[in-house]
């Protein structure tokens, strides 16, 4: 079956609350929508959020990346031929990861739809439903603990808190939601490269101190300084998550070969989409280590593609996939359940998820 046409498209959505974290605020999902045709008239559908703060891309970089580089590189191609098809979307152009996976969750959209099973069983089927975390925005202490007692409320067990403005208020803020929220909820920080390696080591001992025990900490300083997260890693007890430091399974290999982190975030914007990704979950077994999945700010359609990856592989222990819970609204059905902490998958083929006509 082959690849007739690729189309580009936009969404926006409205969040329930502004996200905030030390690297920007942003209050609407503004992303790229990717249409792939095959020959037989069927569509598998895919999305890339513009994040230039992490993958160095925009609204217009994406769509044209897609447009000029990518749709030419992979037009004709036969979808069976899966892994052809793949190196040829990677090798279009060098970077531009957010644009490649909006094509490459399509592609498998499309693939699972004609071999009319869902892609989680195809690439594994190893969990059916898991449990996600919601993502509490960097404020004072006191709309922190608010919206932190209004996720538990909710029915969220594990909250990503996040942090990275300053050091003793986030010690301070943090300790405010751990008293808030009792010591059954798992609290996750993400401090987005917020801290140099000395002081993420003295913040993260004042956590320890302070009992807020965090299950972990994620990217505690810039995604560059390799030696700046070897160091944290080596000196605390809470174990720590590479995030921006890991786009690639070369990037994969060296942190978990060198200790500079404990576990790894994968996210398919990063990666270039879930086809690389795969690759990455292979690194991880080999080094023992477990996987968070993780989005950035993306509607039900690529958090789908990413809730299907995270239920084919064991490996993937830990997820963070609450994009379509931070919407004020979810208008695209069909696709995995997302019922609040829980991800629940369907027997849909492909990815499931169902977009209007943005094309007209």
């Amino acid at each position: 079956m082959r690849i007739r046409e690729i189309q580009v498209g936009e969404i926006s959505l409205p969040l329930v609350h502004p996200f905030k974290t030390a690297l920007r605020t942003v209050d609407h999902v503004n992303d790229v929508v990717v249409r792939v045709i095959g020959e037989n008239g069927c569509a598998g559908y895919g999305e890339a959020p513009p994040t230039a703060v992490i993958t160095g891309e925009t609204k217009g970089s994406v769509a044209c990346a897609v447009r000029d580089f990518i749709a030419p590189a992979i037009a004709g191609l036969d979808l069976m031929e899966l892994d052809a098809v793949m190196d040829r979307l990677q090798r279009s152009m060098v970077h531009n990861t957010s644009a490649k996976a909006a094509v490459d969750m399509a592609l498998l959209d499309l693939w699972g739809k004609t071999l009319n099973a869902p892609l989680w069983r195809l690439l594994g089927g190893a969990k059916s439903e898991f449990e996600t975390d919601l993502t509490i925005s960097v404020n004072s202490a006191e709309e922190m603990v608010r919206d932190s007692v209004e996720a538990v409320g909710r029915g969220f067990h594990i909250l990503k808190v996040k942090v990275g403005k300053d050091g003793r208020g986030d010690v301070e803020r943090l300790a405010a939601v751990r008293e808030a929220v009792g010591p059954d909820v798992v609290l996750r920080v993400d401090a987005n490269q917020g801290w140099s390696p000395r002081e993420a080591v003295r913040i993260i001992a004042a956590l320890e101190d302070a009992g807020v025990n965090a299950e972990l900490i994620e990217q505690p300083v810039p995604a560059a300084d390799f030696d700046g997260m070897k160091y944290v890693t080596a000196h605390v007890n809470t174990p720590i998550l590479a995030d921006e430091s890991v786009f690639s399974p070369a990037d994969a290999v060296r942190v978990l070969q060198e200790h500079a982190a404990d576990l790894i975030n994968i996210k398919l914007m990063k990666t270039g989409g879930i086809w690389p990704a795969l690759k990455l979950c292979a690194i991880a077994e080999t080094f023992g280590a477990r996987c968070m999945i993780g989005c950035m700010l993306e509607s039900q359609i690529s958090v789908a593609a990413a809730a299907h990856l995270a239920a084919a592989k064991g490996v993937i222990a830990l997820a963070d996939l609450d994009g379509p819970s931070l919407c004020a609204c979810e208008p695209f059905p069909g696709g995995p359940k997302f019922e609040e902490s829980r991800i629940v998958m369907t027997e849909t083929p492909g990815i499931g998820v169902q977009v209007p006509d943005l094309w007209g």
